[in-house]
């Protein structure tokens, strides 16, 4: 039963692979804060409006370093703040901020700006990747197939969980007195595999919880987003 689990699973990943190219989501990234005054709008625009989209995999995640200021965020982690200290050393920016939305792994934006946010979507969502990717889940286990169809870099597979909606009393600091609802909060990051393209990939990774998981095929040192899934 398992080999032919196994060999139905395949089957699938082969014919959606093709299919995958046409529908190819853009991931936005939010780095966000509960103790950012200048945050809630930009979590608005990402509650009322991105985390909607089916052709976006909205991702927020809250950054540690405003928790000095009176009120430590429930959803910071410093690994979140690393990767967008990471993202600004491959940009060559100096600093990093909130909030900030990057686009594709490549665009970096305010926030709070959203029409300049929904140019730069559609502007990836026309984009060809020269990759595809198709992700399938079983029970607490996801498998994963992927394919260069052109030139790539190095590359690494990240599986990103997130919980879905969750609404916080700010009891101090700059927001205190608010009740604010955050979407998509990024509660695992994990990364699962290496990539060099020259073949094609085929990985199975554990999935825990019943909530959504995310599959990023990523160019290394915090390079473009090629490639991505999501399973609700």
């Amino acid at each position: 039963m398992k080999r032919l689990a196994a060999v139905i699973i395949m089957l699938w990943c082969a014919t959606t692979l093709a299919a995958q190219a046409e529908t190819r989501p853009v991931v936005v990234e939010l780095y966000t804060s509960q103790g950012c005054s200048s945050c809630p709008p930009a979590d608005a625009f990402f509650h009322n409006e991105l985390s909607a989209r089916e052709d976006v995999i909205a991702l927020a995640l809250h950054v540690d370093y405003w928790d000095y200021i009176g009120w430590k965020d429930s959803f910071a982690n410093p690994a979140y703040t690393k990767r967008q200290k990471a993202y600004a050393v491959a940009a060559g920016h100096r600093s990093v901020y909130t909030p900030q939305l990057i686009i594709g792994g490549r665009d970096h934006v305010v926030g709070n700006k959203p029409d300049k946010v929904n140019g730069l979507i559609e502007a990836h969502k026309r984009a060809a990747s020269p990759v595809r990717m198709a992700m399938r889940r079983q029970g607490g286990t996801v498998w994963i197939e992927a394919e260069a169809t052109g030139a790539v870099k190095n590359m690494v597979v990240h599986l990103v969980r997130y919980k879905p909606e969750q609404s916080v009393d700010i009891k101090r600091g700059e927001n205190a007195g608010k009740t604010l609802t955050y979407t998509n909060i990024v509660d695992g990051w994990d990364v699962i595999a290496e990539w060099d393209g020259r073949a094609p990939l085929k990985i199975k990774a554990p999935a825990r919880g019943d909530n959504p998981v995310v599959a990023l095929i990523q160019e290394t040192g915090n390079g473009p987003i090629l490639a991505a899934a999501r399973i609700r």
